[in-house]
């Protein structure tokens, strides 16, 4: 049973931003402050990236844990109610992430992917500057 009525319920949900998110902003501040140009959201590309380096053939997409189920993260959790709801909500994303990366891989993009938590934990978030940087100058190296 959820706590809240359809009405509150819809408000609340309808407050969940799918660009332009905290993450993708501090990603996108930090990615601009080493020199790189990218473009957002482009809408060419399979999934929509929510960054698109085209010079170094690189998108990165910044996943919400609870959104995209983040293995083993604290933010990856079914809510208790309509749960048969959530559980094939978020299977159905999982399973269009893969696709999409596939595509995207297949067209020869790399693909690198940045979780919300690890951008909101400040060391979590060091580290994975310096793995981000090391996959767009050589994406050989994962």
């Amino acid at each position: 049973m959820d706590i809240w009525d359809k009405e509150g319920r819809s408000k609340m949900m309808s407050k969940i931003r799918s660009t332009n998110t905290k993450p993708e902003i501090k990603l996108r501040k930090f990615l601009f402050s080493e020199g790189f140009r990218y473009r957002i959201n482009d809408k060419k590309l399979p999934g929509k990236p929510d960054i698109v380096l085209a010079k170094y053939k690189t998108v990165i997409f910044v996943h919400g844990c609870f959104w995209h189920e983040h293995k083993g993260c604290r933010r990856s959790h079914i809510p208790k109610s309509n749960e048969q709801y959530w559980i094939d909500k978020i299977a159905g994303n999982v399973k269009r992430d893969k696709a999409r990366i596939k595509e995207l891989q297949d067209s020869g993009w790399n693909v690198l992917i940045a979780w919300e938590c690890e951008i909101n934990n400040k060391g979590k978030f060091e580290a994975l500057k310096i793995s981000i940087l090391q996959q767009i100058i050589n994406p050989a190296v994962k």
